[in-house]
Formats: structure tokens, sequence, C-alpha cells
């Protein structure tokens, strides 16, 4: 999603550099300081208090955009095309966009900064193969959902790319347990690197990013609305200037309009 595009169907994008990848990092932790100085936020990686503003709520940011396109349009599926290959088209997509907007913050999720993978007070679980449930760090987290997607979109017999191949019965579920990984990834960048994020002045492409995502994820049923609850406030802003129906986000807006008093495990 770094660049002067947006994510667009059946691309695969290559992982390019960031467009500010120029910058030194005593240039870019220079600004990140000014945006915390600015917003009057605790460091990096440290849970807000109750009271805090969510940065990524102020309406000189959520106004940020790297296109004006009607995503609502891109999502719906096209006449004639297969619903599977447009699943599978748009979440390689996805997948390949996230990864890479993960990476311009990457630097800055560490263990240290981001000893949980905690998306407000909501800490997330990793979970095996055998179901074996795994505390980690944000980065191992993300690292764990990053290394499996790449395994499933590459492998020929869950998403398959040769004319006659058939898709696995299980692709949907797989599709749905990937959607919910990618948006953990999401969440987290927006709740613990936003400052970052902004300090870079990529907060425009990841707003694109998320509106373009969510809008898909609705579209398709692939995430249980109980799981993207925690960013309702978000979505409703992003969203609802983007000509998506509520979807049921309305409810869920209101049901985390308040601050959480304790940390939920997922």
């Amino acid at each position: 999603m770094v660049g002067d595009h947006c994510s667009l169907p059946g691309e695969r994008p290559v992982r390019a550099p960031s467009p500010k990848a120029g910058l030194s990092c005593k240039m870019v932790l220079q600004a990140v300081g000014k945006v915390l100085r600015k917003s009057k936020g605790k460091p990096n990686g440290k849970k807000p208090a109750p009271e805090e503003k969510k940065l990524y709520l102020e309406p000189e940011y959520t106004k940020s955009r790297i296109t004006d396109f009607e995503f609502k349009e891109l999502v719906m599926l096209p006449r004639e095309i297969d619903l599977n290959e447009w699943l599978a088209s748009n979440t390689t997509t996805f997948f390949h966009h996230i990864n890479l907007q993960y990476s311009t913050i990457s630097e800055f999720c560490t263990g240290e900064s981001c000893q949980t993978m905690a998306v407000c007070n909501t800490q997330y679980y990793w979970y095996d193969e055998r179901g074996k449930k795994i505390k980690c760090t944000a980065p191992q987290y993300v690292d764990f959902v990053m290394s499996s997607v790449q395994k499933l979109v590459t492998d020929e017999d869950v998403f398959p790319t040769k004319y006659g191949k058939e898709f696995p019965n299980s692709f949907e579920s797989l599709v749905k347990k990937i959607c919910k990984y990618l948006f953990h990834v999401l969440a987290h960048i927006y709740s613990s690197h936003f400052k970052e994020t902004l300090a870079l002045e990529l907060h425009g492409h990841l707003n694109t990013l998320y509106t373009h995502f969510i809008l898909f994820i609705r579209e398709f049923n692939l995430v249980d609305p109980k799981e993207t609850t925690i960013m309702d406030d978000l979505t409703e802003v992003l969203c609802s200037s983007s000509g998506s129906s509520s979807n049921g986000s309305g409810n869920g807006s209101n049901n985390s309009a308040g601050a959480q008093n304790h940390v939920k495990e997922r």
C-alpha cells in the first residue's frame, strides 16, 4: 500500500522500500518526539490511560487518504468472476500490502516496546498447529502471522493459480482465518505505532488500506464483527465517509465507546 497507488484486486505488489526510507532513524525519532509532545501521549508501547485520546481518531488525521476512490464498489464481486478466485486475489493483495505497511514501522515494534501483542486493552495470543496457546511479543506474533500466511498463499493446493485446479473445501475458512490475523496486525499499528506512522507521513496510506480491507471483509462476512469491535470507533469514522452501510458497526461502536477497565485475552 505504500506508494502512489491504492491496492487493486489481483495486483501482486513488489515489496519495495518505503517512500520515506531515506529518512535516518534519528530524523524519524525526532519527528516521533514532536508528535508525542503535540499529542501529550505516552512513549510507544505503553498502554494509554483510559482518558487519553486516540491520536488516530483526530479529524485532521482521519481525513487523510491517498485516493478518493469508492471502495464499496471496488470490493463487490464482479459478474462472471468466481467467488473463490476473487477472495484469493484480494486476500493475497491485502497480505502483501499489510506486510509492507507493517515493515515501515517494524524497527519500532520490538520485544521491549511491545512485550505483548496488544490492541488497546486486548491481548492476543498465538496458537500453534497443535492448538497450544503461546504468549509472545508483538513482533513475534506478526512474524507468526506473516510466515503462516505466506506459506498458505504460495501453496498451490490452497491458493491454486493453474487453470483447472480446484480450491479446497476448506478455502473459505482459511481465508477467514487469514483476514482475522491481518486485522490484528492493522489494529496493532494503529494502537501502538500510529505516532511513528504519522511521523513518516504514511497515515494516509494506512487509512486507505484499512478502509479498503474493512469494506472487503464486511462485503463477504469474512471476520466476526465481535472480532473487529475493538476498532469500531475508527471504522465508523473511516468507512462512513466511504459510502459504507453500518452493517452492524453502529451497535459495536456504542459497545466500545466507553474505556475498557481490564485487559481482555484472545
